[in-house]
Parts: C-alpha cells; structure tokens; sequence
C-alpha cells in the first residue's frame, strides 16, 4: 500500500485492549479509502491489533517496524478503509 497516509494515531503510550479501541474508533471515522497510519508497540499490540481489524474488515498492511534493525521496537501499520 503504497499511498499517501491520510491519517496518523500513536498508541505506544496504550495497553491492550485500549491499543485495539483507539485504532478501531479512528478507523471508523476514515472516510471509505484513506488510510490510517499506526504506530504501535512490538508484542501483544503488534499481534492483536491487526489481526482484530482484518476481523472487522479493514484492509490492513505494510506492518513495518521503524528501525529494521531492532525488530522489538515501535512498528507501523497501514489501514485502509474499504
């Protein structure tokens, strides 16, 4: 998905399941394809959330960690709104 980034939400400063409720509620108010650029924490974050957003039907993609050498750190996700 290589778009411009519509929107931006950082959660790293969240723990489950706040992580899911703030990224799912901000996908919920892009317009249909725009996407929503998130920044969240390596671990339970990284595998809840885009996992529970496919669930709900988004389009989710580009799951990038910020520094390619430290794959434990901060990643990024890419959501579409379909």
């Amino acid at each position: 998905m290589k778009n411009t980034v519509d929107h931006f939400l950082d959660i790293t400063g969240l723990v489950c399941p706040m992580t899911f409720v703030r990224t799912k509620l901000a996908a919920e108010r892009l317009p249909q394809g725009q996407i929503l650029e998130v920044r969240l924490n390596y671990g339970e974050p990284l595998q809840n959330v885009p996992a529970s957003l496919r669930e709900h039907g988004y389009e989710v993609s580009e799951v990038q960690p910020e520094n390619p050498a430290d794959l434990t750190g901060p990643h990024r996700i890419f959501i579409r709104r379909n």
